[in-house]
């Protein structure tokens, strides 16, 4: 049951956070601390208000997110002192919602960028079999494995921080590993051209098994958990919410990879 309770509230510069991964994380991380009762975490403002019922010292707070990220925390300046620090009544959180993101609705509209980069793709892998006097379903597969890492890739790499961040959020090997984030662009990238060119076609289809079998995992598992988390699936440019369509997106392309993989 949520109770009532009065509590010592300090405000603080927060830099390093560069997406709404980011701020969860930074939230998550502060709120972990049985003194901490809550954080408000702002990724626009570059701050938070932490809610105390307990003092933590700031060198403590600095060297736990120093463990998940290069975020810097400062106390703002020019508050209360300590024997007039500000007491407000506030409601005590649930500890299961502290992962949860404000992400938008799950309708067509939301995904609508995703949508259209998808038909985009498909279509120019339709397109360059013009006139189609011997139209290949294999080469219209390979040419959409193509197109889909490297625009993908693309998006992933305007932000690498942020992706690699909001990624970390569900993936089960950048959970653990936040280098595999940073490196996971440039892997679709190398997979994309790979297709382009048809290079080594059967080892590039088992490597595409293996990756979007992995990361399938942790976004099928963030789905079952309900958890309300960004999709990092175009990087940190669209606000998109974790869901079903992530899922089909994945398992898709590793089923184009095994049907090409046994043809090949």
């Amino acid at each position: 049951m949520n109770t009532l309770e009065k509590t010592q509230i300090k405000q603080y510069n927060i830099t390093g956070m560069t997406c709404k991964g980011c701020e969860a994380k930074v939230k998550k991380t502060l709120e972990a601390f049985t003194e901490i009762e809550k954080a408000d975490i702002s990724v626009e403002n570059s701050d938070g208000k932490i809610y105390f019922e307990e003092d933590v010292s700031i060198n403590v707070l600095q060297e736990k997110l120093s463990e998940i990220g290069n975020y810097t925390i400062i106390e703002k300046e020019n508050l209360p002192s300590q024997n007039e620090i500000v007491y407000e009544e506030i409601e005590k959180k649930d500890a299961s919602n502290v992962e949860e993101l404000d992400l938008p609705n799950k309708s067509f509209s939301t995904y609508k960028p995703l949508f259209l980069i998808v038909a985009f793709i498909l279509g120019t892998s339709i397109l360059v079999q013009y006139p189609f006097t011997d139209f290949s379903g294999m080469l219209l597969m390979r040419h959409f494995m193509a197109g889909f890492f490297i625009v993908f890739a693309f998006f992933k790499l305007l932000n690498l921080e942020g992706f690699a961040n909001s990624y970390q959020m569900y993936d089960i090997v950048a959970a653990k590993w936040k280098g595999w984030g940073l490196i996971y662009p440039f892997v679709e990238l190398t997979l994309g051209i790979a297709y382009l060119i048809n290079i080594f076609p059967f080892y590039v289809n088992l490597i595409t098994i293996f990756v979007l079998g992995i990361s399938s995992i942790g976004v099928i598992k963030s789905n079952l958990d309900k958890k309300k988390i960004k999709c990092a699936c175009l990087g940190d440019v669209f606000n998109l919410p974790m869901s079903t369509v992530t899922i089909i997106e994945d398992l898709s392309m590793v089923a184009m990879a095994v049907v090409m993989l046994f043809v090949v």
